[in-house]
C-alpha cells in the first residue's frame, strides 16, 4: 500500500467518521515515538518465518506514517532497529536491512510529494555503504520539506547516544569552549541525534511489552507511555487516535501540582 492522502503544508479535511469524536485536534501530542514491537510474535502465530512479521511490519509503518501526518503530528520517531539487535541472527538481520532500503527506494517519492521530511538516527558504523547511501539520499532529498518530519532509529542505543552526546561535550571542554561548570541538561539536548526536535509528548509501545527497550531514553522522561497489546503488523489508524486518546485523557504535570486542586487545596 503506497502512502497517500499526506498533508502538505496543512492538515487535509478530517470527516468525523473517520475520528473518535473526543479526539481534540488542538491538543495533539507535538511528537510521538514508537517502539514497533511484536513482529516475530505476529509472524509465530500465523506459522510464518519472522522475516514474514518483518515484511508486515514495513506495510505498518505506512499505515502509521499516513495516519500520523493526516491528524496533523508534527514529528513521528519509529524504533527499526537497536544496537543490541545486531545479536540476532545474521539472516534476519539481512532481512532487516533489506528492508529498510526497499522501503526507502518505494517511498522517496512518496516523501517528497507529500513534504515529509526523514532522518535517521543512530550510529553509522555498521551500516553497509549502500544502505547509508540511500538513508542519505532520503535526507538529503527531503531536507528542505515542511510537513511530518518521519525519523527511523536505525543501530540506535539511548546510552550509545548519550555517550556521544557526552564525547562532544568533552570535546568542547577539552578545546576551552565550554567549562565543566558551565555544562546543563540544555548541553545534552543539544548533542544528541535528536537535538532537532521537541521530546516526544507521546511514547507507543506495542506488543504489550512493559519496558523502554534502551529507546530515547533522555528525551521521554516527561513523556506519557501507552502500551497496546497489539503486533506491530496489525497497528493502523484506530490503533493511533486511541493511543492520542489515552494521552489527551492523562493529567501531565511536568513534577508539579494540578492547578485546580492546587487552588481547592489552599482554600
Amino acid at each position: 500500500m503506497a502512502m497517500r492522502n499526506f498533508i502538505k503544508g496543512t492538515r487535509p479535511e478530517l470527516t468525523a467518521d473517520c475520528l473518535p469524536p473526543q479526539l481534540d485536534l488542538a491538543r495533539l501530542p507535538a511528537h510521538v515515538a514508537i517502539i514497533m514491537d511484536g513482529n516475530g510474535r505476529w509472524a509465530s502465530r500465523r506459522s510464518l518465518p519472522r522475516v514474514a512479521g518483518h515484511r508486515a511490519g514495513a506495510a505498518a509503518v505506512r499505515r502509521t506514517v499516513e495516519a500520523a501526518s493526516k491528524l496533523g503530528i508534527g514529528c513521528l520517531t519509529l524504533y527499526a532497529f537497536s544496537t543490541e539487535n545486531w545479536k540476532r541472527p545474521p539472516a534476519e538481520v539481512d532481512a532487516l536491512m533489506r528492508l529498510l532500503k526497499e522501503f526507502l527506494g518505494k517511498e522517496l517519492r512518496n516523501l517528497q510529494k507529500n513534504n515529509i521530511r526523514f532522518q535517521m538516527l543512530g550510529r553509522c558504523d555498521r551500516l553497509e555503504p549502500k544502505l547509508l547511501e540511500e538513508i542519505r539520499k532520503a535526507e538529503q532529498a527531503t531536507s528542505c520539506n515542511s510537513g511530518l518530519v518521519l525519523s527511523i532509529a536505525v543501530n540506535y542505543g539511548g546510552r550509545a547516544e548519550i555517550v556521544d552526546a557526552c564525547r562532544r561535550i568533552a570535546r568542547e571542554v577539552a578545546e576551552g569552549r565550554l567549562s565543566p561548570s558551565e555544562i546543563e541538561d540544555r548541553h545534552i539536548s543539544d548533542n544528541l541525534y535528536t537535538s532537532s526536535l521537541p521530546d516526544p509528548d507521546l511514547l507507543i509501545r506495542t506488543s504489550g511489552e512493559m519496558r523502554l527497550s534502551n529507546f530515547l531514553i533522555w528525551q521521554i522522561a516527561y513523556a506519557e507511555i501507552h502500551i497496546t497489546p497489539t503486533c506491530w503488523p496489525d497497528f493502523g489508524e484506530r490503533d493511533l487516535h486511541e493511543a492520542v486518546l489515552d494521552y489527551q485523557n492523562r493529567d501531565r504535570r511536568f513534577g508539579g501540582l494540578d492547578q485546580s486542586r492546587e487552588v481547592s487545596s489552599v482554600q
